[in-house]
């Protein structure tokens, strides 16, 4: 977080590690897992940390999901230029928030000194987990989260003023914690893309197709939505309120059939 108590700034920092090979999937198939740490440049603090089963933006996204939910919404983060965190989405996600998105400048590993130290500091965790040989990524997260309680978050740090532990010098500060509403939260984990709506007014979105309107035909609308559900999509353009479509079936029998006259029936 942002606290100007004595001029220094601080801000939330956050990278990717590469973990161990773990069974993943139903085929007991081993895959590499990825550390995502997110932490107080100013206490060293970890607002969290896990390992995932993936290396794209939606293990970031629930990285930083989980932090603010568990310790508020923060005024800055500050990540490297890796496409997982420079994307539209985390530009719109921090916008919503109003956090200010910080890169690190290219070829300057320096820059995020802390978060680098912390991960070196996780290869002590690995080396003790290899010992037990953990059978899947639950089972892995569970024994970093003991670790990462009782090995790091409670144990005095080296860059700690007065031998403080980060959980000591998080919790001394004493600028509050700004949460936001839930509802606000929900909408800024959305996703958004822009798309061009056709001539027949339907948009074409993850291989579906989506009516639109008429009126926008020829238009370039954005397109909200939550990738764990497409059956809707939040629909916005300048000047227009937004609205929800769905997907668009189109079928042999897909048209309805108008009753017949009286004349016709039997």
């Amino acid at each position: 977080m942002i606290r100007k108590r004595i001029g220094i700034v601080y801000n939330w920092h956050s990278d990717i590690k590469y973990g161990p090979y773990l069974p993943i999937g139903p085929n007991g198939q081993k895959k590499q897992v990825y550390l995502v740490a997110i932490i107080d440049d100013a206490t060293r603090f970890i607002f969290h940390a896990a390992f995932y089963p993936m290396l794209d933006s939606r293990c970031v996204e629930d990285a930083l999901r989980q932090a603010i939910m568990k310790q508020g919404v923060p005024e800055a983060v500050y990540f490297d230029n890796g496409k997982q965190f420079r994307n539209r989405w985390m530009k719109r996600t921090c916008s919503t928030l109003g956090i200010r998105l910080l890169y690190a400048r290219p070829y300057s590993p320096e820059s995020k000194g802390k978060v680098e130290r912390f991960n070196q500091t996780v290869d002590g965790f690995l080396a003790e987990a290899a010992l037990e040989k953990p059978k899947d990524l639950n089972r892995l997260n569970d024994l970093f989260q003991v670790w990462l309680e009782e090995c790091y978050q409670l144990k005095t740090h080296a860059g700690l003023e007065d031998g403080k532990s980060p959980l000591e010098a998080f919790r001394g500060d004493a600028k509050p914690l700004r949460f936001a509403d839930m509802r606000l939260i929900a909408d800024a984990f959305l996703h958004a893309e822009t798309r061009k709506v056709d001539k027949s007014g339907c948009i074409s979105f993850q291989d579906q197709k989506y009516e639109v309107g008429l009126a926008f035909i020829g238009c370039k609308v954005d397109v909200v939505y939550n990738p764990a559900d497409l059956e809707e999509l939040r629909i916005e353009y300048e000047g227009h309120e937004p609205f929800m479509v769905r997907k668009l079936i189109i079928g042999e029998r897909a048209g309805q059939r108008t009753d017949l006259p009286e004349t016709l029936l039997p």
